[in-house]
């Protein structure tokens, strides 16, 4: 058993200075500055090993509100010194966990080694500064070998973002996790646990289906918008081979518009539908589709009196008059090509507003001048 006593001074010897852009000569003077000003030790944190560090009320009553009960609270043995026990980790994590409470540092080397024990430290003690940097050292250190080990801490020490970290891991290799000796151990000794991971994958599963839906979606009321825009375009100026009833041959025009991908396809709709012989009883199957985009075009248009698209007011009128039982279906439809319709528009307009990267890095090109802004004063 360790019985060595370290001394005030022993307490920031490993302190690193560099690491804060502090020279080594620079932080050292202050250290010392610093320990001539503090008074003899009045207590002694003793570690699992027996090391006895020797500390300050103050300075650790004023970082930790469960050190300062510990220290304050009424005993019935009176001593010069005050006792704190801290087991159960190593020592000298102890000594570190001491050391950033006076310094409000730790070195590179000690975090890596010691993150996992001085995350349990700083919770149980209330130290958060100390906490958030274990939390990044083991966001840098997480592998699949020890997600379930920092999974398990994490929820013991309460840190939500370790926490989740940790599950999408494991979602993510969820194969090779199972074959750690963590998940086994889980496993055995941690069924609410192993649950939770596997209701999280479960419901990650669900949300990557349902958002793979809803782009499928969103892809399909974009294309039926496009098909709106067409048909108008088509019905009202032409397009190629195909324009207006009411105009000639002469007068459509003849050059291909922006979406002529989509314009191809339905003026080959629209010659079939013209010329099949089936589409007064519904017709065949590209029949069936026209009459599809004429009854959702006759629900999306706001002037049916004045359109050119073929049958779109008596269309309108007549599920007004009829109140069809489908009628809400197709309401719902053209809501929603409406509303992807203003998505898609709102976004073409943010991406033409953002800056090009060849933009961006002309502006922040090394030895580049500030633009000059000159300001008048109003008189």
């Amino acid at each position: 058993m360790e019985s060595n006593h370290d001394s005030p001074a022993a307490l920031s010897t490993d302190f690193s200075g560099h690491s804060h852009g502090v020279t080594s000569s620079t932080f050292a003077r202050a250290k010392r500055s610093f320990l001539r000003e503090l008074p003899e030790p009045d207590l002694f944190v003793v570690t699992s090993g027996g090391r006895r560090i020797p500390a300050h009320t103050g300075i650790l009553a004023s970082v930790s509100p469960v050190l300062e009960n510990l220290i304050y609270r009424p005993t019935k043995r009176r001593s010069s010194h005050k006792i704190v026990l801290i087991l159960g980790v190593p020592c000298d994590a102890v000594s570190a966990f001491i050391e950033f409470v006076y310094s409000s540092r730790c070195t590179e080397e000690e975090m890596e080694k010691y993150d996992v024990h001085l995350l349990a430290l700083a919770h149980v003690y209330s130290v958060p500064q100390l906490k958030q940097r274990c939390v990044k050292s083991l966001y840098r250190r997480l592998t699949i070998d020890n997600a379930v080990d920092v999974l398990q801490l994490s929820r013991l020490c309460n840190s939500p973002e370790l926490y989740l970290r940790c599950m999408k891991l494991v979602c993510r290799h969820f194969k090779a996790v199972e074959q750690t000796e963590g998940w086994r151990f889980l496993q055995h000794h941690d069924p609410w646990l192993e649950l939770d991971v596997l209701q999280f994958i479960d419901e990650s599963d669900s949300r990557t289906k349902r958002r793979k839906r809803q782009r499928e979606e969103q892809e399909l009321y974009l294309q039926l918008s496009e098909a709106m825009d067409c048909l108008e375009h088509i019905c009202k100026e032409g397009c190629t081979s195909v324009g207006p009833h009411d105009v000639g041959p002469a007068k459509v025009k003849k050059e291909p518009c922006g979406k002529f991908a989509t314009c191809r396809g339905l003026q080959t709709l629209i010659r079939h539908f013209a010329a099949c012989g089936k589409r007064v009883g519904g017709g065949c199957h590209g029949c069936k589709s026209m009459w599809r985009l004429l009854r959702l075009h006759s629900a999306v248009c706001d002037h049916p009196g004045s359109c050119k698209v073929p049958l779109c007011r008596q269309l309108k009128l007549r599920s007004q008059q009829e109140r069809r039982k489908d009628e809400a279906r197709w309401k719902l439809l053209a809501r929603k090509v409406a509303a992807a319709k203003a998505m898609s528009t709102l976004l073409q307009a943010m991406m033409r507003r953002r800056p090009r990267p060849e933009e961006v890095e002309e502006t922040f090109k090394p030895g580049r001048a500030p633009r000059a802004t000159s300001f008048k004063l109003a008189k």
